[in-house]
């Protein structure tokens, strides 16, 4: 499990983490306690796919320039990001990766569908993308 920031509470990332190993970044609202558990981005390998995740980075088009800049200095296949609540799946055409903002599965925020997405990978491959709605 993968989680982009604004995760609020410690407890949160307990019950997660207790279900599934989890992989997670601090996100902006985020206290002082988080951020000493968690880093700001994280980079690793899932099968063959380089993932690049952070809470705020932009998207296609319109990177944050920090994110801009360390796709450029190491390409990623998949970059996963937080911060707008908003649920965006986008082919990066110009850096060849796959971008997913899963939106926002927690019960606060001004949001009104709550997301997540599912997805396989296998090998180099992103495959299944499924995209989990819950009710507010």
């Amino acid at each position: 499990m993968w989680h982009a920031g604004d995760i609020g509470d410690a407890l949160v990332l307990e019950g997660l983490s207790a279900f599934k190993e989890v992989r997670a970044v601090y996100g902006n609202i985020d206290d002082w306690k988080m951020r000493s558990m968690l880093p700001r981005v994280q980079r690793f390998k899932c099968e063959d796919v380089n993932v690049l995740m952070m809470h705020i980075g932009g998207y296609p088009g319109r990177y944050q320039p920090e994110l801009k800049a360390m796709l450029k200095e190491e390409p990623a296949d998949l970059v996963v990001c937080g911060h707008s609540h908003i649920l965006k799946v986008m082919f990066d055409k110009h850096h060849n990766c796959l971008f997913i903002n899963p939106g926002a599965i927690g019960k606060h925020g001004f949001h009104q569908v709550r997301t997540a997405i599912r997805m396989e990978i296998d090998g180099d491959k992103i495959k299944h993308l499924e995209v989990l709605e819950l009710e507010r």
